[in-house]
This record gives C-alpha cells, sequence and structure tokens, in this order.
C-alpha cells in the first residue's frame, strides 16, 4: 500500500465478520458487494466469515466472536446507523461511520441541511411528506422549483425511487412512485451536467480524497440503479476531465463534507457540475457500493491502492481503535 497511508501492518490471525444482505430494497447489491470484500480480504485473513443482516445475526456473532465486523450493507437498516447502533450495544469494532453520521448521511434532507450550514453547494430543493396530496405536492414543486425537478426518496439510497421529470404528469407519478420507498421526499432543481464523484478515505496524520471521477451513461440515460450495477452501462473517467482549480474545488467539497457529517473511515461523495465555475453536492454514502462496478473502489485505485489493500487498511483501521 502507498506509504503515504501510514498503513499498518495486517494481522492475518484476526477474525472478521462481513455482514450483508438483509430486508432492505439494496439487499442483493449488497451481497454482490460482500463477495468482492470476502474475495479480497481472504487475501489477508485466514478467518473471515459472511452473515446474513437477519434475526439470528447476533446468536452467530457471539458464537464467531470476531475481531471486526466489516458492514457491507446499502439502504436501511444497515446505512443509516440503526446496524451501528446494535453494534456499539453489543460492543463489536466495526469499519464505517458511527451511529449519528450515518444517520444523518442517509437522511438526504438532514444532510443537505448540515451542508448548507457548512456553506457547501447545494441544489434548491423542497420537502414534501406523506401528508400532502399528490396535487398540492405538485403545485408547491411548481410554483417554487417548476417542471424539471429530480425527485427522492429522503432515506434511500442506489437511486432507488428517484425520479427525473420534464412535465406535470411526470412529478405526479414521480411522487406517487417515491412514497413507496419514503414517507418524506427531497424535491431538487434538476440541474443539467456532468455526474462526479470523489471518495475519501482516512488516515491517522489527514483525510485524502481519491481522483475525481466522471460517470457516463448512453445518451438519455443517468446513472440510475440499472446503470450502477450492470457491466458495460456506464464508464467511469478517471480523473475526470475537469480543470485543476474545479478538480481541486471538487476534492475539498467531498472532505469537508464527510467532517460536517461527522464520517469516519470511508464516505464517497456525489455531485452534478454543470460548468467548469459551477459545481453541486448532492449527497454524502457512508458505506459506498464494493461491487465489481462500483465507484469507490476505482477511486481508491487511482490513488494506487488496490482492492485488497484497501479494505485490508480498513479493517485494520477499526480493529485498533
Amino acid at each position: 500500500m502507498a506509504s503515504f497511508l501510514n498503513f499498518y501492518p495486517v494481522d492475518p490471525s484476526r477474525k472478521i465478520a462481513v455482514i450483508c444482505g438483509g430486508n432492505s430494497a439494496e439487499s442483493k447489491v449488497s451481497r454482490v458487494s460482500a463477495h468482492s470484500v470476502m474475495n479480497a480480504l481472504k487475501k489477508n485473513y485466514h478467518q473471515t466469515k459472511q452473515f446474513e443482516l437477519d434475526e439470528k445475526l447476533a446468536s452467530h456473532l457471539d458464537i464467531f466472536k470476531p475481531d471486526v465486523v466489516f458492514p457491507v450493507l446499502h439502504g436501511p437498516p444497515g446505512e443509516d446507523g440503526t446496524f451501528q447502533g446494535f453494534l456499539e450495544v453489543l460492543g463489536y469494532k466495526y469499519v464505517g461511520s458511527e451511529v449519528h453520521s450515518s444517520s444523518f448521511a442517509m437522511d438526504k434532507i438532514i444532510a443537505k441541511q448540515i451542508f448548507a450550514s457548512h456553506n457547501l453547494p447545494i441544489v434548491k430543493d423542497i420537502v414534501i411528506d406523506r401528508g400532502y396530496s399528490i396535487d398540492h405536492a405538485v403545485s408547491k414543486i411548481l410554483d417554487l422549483i417548476g417542471l424539471s425537478v429530480v425527485i427522492k426518496p429522503a432515506r434511500q439510497g442506489s437511486a432507488l425511487g428517484v425520479a427525473l421529470t420534464r412535465d406535470q404528469n411526470d412529478i405526479q407519478k414521480g411522487i406517487s412512485d417515491a412514497f413507496m420507498f419514503d414517507e418524506r421526499l427531497l424535491i431538487e432543481k434538476r440541474i443539467l451536467g456532468k455526474e462526479i464523484t470523489v471518495g475519501v478515505l482516512e488516515t491517522d496524520q489527514d483525510t485524502l480524497a481519491f481522483p475525481v471521477i466522471e460517470v457516463t451513461t448512453p445518451m438519455d440515460k443517468w446513472y440510475d440503479f440499472q446503470h450502477r450495477y450492470t457491466a458495460g452501462l456506464s464508464d467511469h473517467i478517471i480523473p475526470a476531465e475537469l480543470d485543476t482549480a474545479q478538480t481541486q474545488r471538487l476534492q475539498n467539497i467531498a472532505i469537508k463534507a464527510h467532517q460536517a457529517l461527522g464520517c469516519r473511515d470511508l464516505s464517497r461523495a456525489d455531485f452534478i457540475v454543470p460548468n467548469e465555475n459551477t459545481e453541486y453536492l448532492l449527497e454524502v454514502n457512508t458505506l459506498p457500493g464494493m461491487t465489481p462496478t462500483s465507484l469507490y473502489p476505482d477511486g481508491a485505485a487511482g490513488l494506487g491502492i488496490n482492492f485488497a489493500e484497501l479494505v485490508s487498511y480498513l479493517t485494520e483501521r477499526a480493529a485498533r481503535r
């Protein structure tokens, strides 16, 4: 591993529990990520075991007695602080952010309030909750933002339930569909531009930003669930073709967002970049995907860190807390 990471020596005798699955809408993706993490961890650790997030997990962990728990979970309850609280109560060391930062980051509405309080650049938005009728919600959106919006469930990941709209019918359908995923919706003005992401990794000395990545999809498509997790449906341009000043701004914003939320170990910030002078922070992921098509491992590779090194570093960092 690169020397600037101050990499801890691997202790191959450590027992590592990789947790995946559960009942979230992203459980299948979680299992794919976990398969990648397991294969990478086995290169350095002899006692690595994968567990499903279910009602038997507490007893399974009690029997296995892991030194470190490596959550590879996407969406609630694995990514929203609930699972982290479970581990805190049981006294396990684990990779990733703690209870409050996980909860803040998972809720896009709360996260944006925190970003705004730190003067980070965000897109104009409004919040709609289940108490609104569809007609009232549409009227509010049209009055305050317009026809072209992005509708997002407040507490989902992987673009599940997200809708891009062009007319009133799109808005009505988007709201109805999004309410299937959450009780509260974040409605943002739609900004056309490059889809950008920046990974963040903590060390003992500093917080590092990975190379900036641009995500491209086929014409008239966007980085939805299908294009995130289907090989060949998106390309990752590393480093993104941006000027030096904007690249540095994006990396700085990613680090500031990580710190503003109180994240730990790792995160990935997503942006929309309409032009060379402007960028908007959309959200921060505290447990970014680890599948073969995922962005966070690609960003680490761009910094010279291979996947086995990355997961071992995160494991040893957690073990030494």
